[in-house]
Formats: structure tokens, sequence, C-alpha cells
């Protein structure tokens, strides 16, 4: 129990890291300093700099210092880290068509709680599909997961966001 939920935990976390930024790309201080610079030392000063004065969610509130809030928040990342720490429980879970680690996945997966008893009951119709070896990667399970879920009418559109 303590693992999935530090999983989740995890997941959660590294969403908001790979969001776009707060106010987009191109809000508060920092950014302008650092306006044309790359690498991982310029963006941590970028964004140390907007956290510590404020001056990014004043742009938000106020719409100044380059700041927008009409667009929307993305994730490109896959949701390795929770998928990685619950494989075990996931793959018990998956062939009994329930349990927590099987809805920590769906919730990661952004499977909505009126979707959650179809996507068990789907999973554990294909269980063989997603877990085809014993030594499976978690990117090999979630990719065989999205083609299971790519091929149900009422589960494609998970697919798709994942």
């Amino acid at each position: 129990m303590k693992r999935i939920l530090l999983g989740s935990l995890f997941a959660i976390a590294s969403v908001n890291a790979f969001a776009e930024a707060p106010g987009g790309p191109s809000c508060g201080w920092g950014n302008m300093l650092f306006k044309g610079q790359r690498g991982l030392a310029s963006h941590l000063v970028a964004s140390t700099t907007n956290g510590t004065s404020g001056n990014a969610t004043f742009g938000m509130t106020s719409g100044t210092n380059g700041c927008r809030t009409d667009g929307a928040l993305t994730y490109a990342g896959k949701p390795m880290l929770v998928l990685g720490s619950i494989m075990d429980e996931l793959s018990e879970d998956m062939a009994k068509g329930e349990g927590e680690a099987l809805t920590t996945y769906a919730v990661v997966l952004g499977v909505q709680p009126e979707d959650r008893a179809h996507f068990a009951a789907v999973t554990r119709e294909h269980f063989m599909e997603i877990f085809s070896s014993a030594d499976i990667t978690a990117e090999d399970v979630h990719n065989a997961t999205l083609a299971v879920l790519k091929k149900d009418a009422r589960l494609a559109k998970y697919a798709e966001q994942a």
C-alpha cells in the first residue's frame, strides 16, 4: 500500500515537473533575464528567480510580465515512475481484474471513475497481451496497455491522451 501511494505521489510530482510553465513559457522576470539561454542551469535559475520573487504569480493575475493563463497545461512524459514501482502488484491485479495497483494505473492514465470497471475488465481480458513475458519492462507494459485501449471504443480516448 505504501509503495502504491509513494508511486502515485511521484507520478503526480512528475506531471507537474513536465507541465508547461504556469503562465506560459515566457512568463516572469527569470525568463526575461535568461531569454535565449539553454540548459539546466539557466532553467533552474530562471525558475528560482520567478518563484522567490513571486513575479510570475503576479504576472499571471495581472496579465503582465509576459504571462498568460489561457493555454492548457500539458505533459509530454509517460507514467513510468508509477508503473515501474508497481509492476508486480499491477500484474496480479490485472490478472484478477481488480485491486489498488490497477486502480492507481487507471488514475495515472486518466481513466474516469465511471470507466474504471470497464478498464479493469478489458485489461484482464487482454492480460496475456499486456504482460506478454516474465521479464517485460514498464515501458512495454505501458505501450501494450495503450494498444489494447485503442481497440476498445469506450477506452480509446484514454490511449490518445496518455
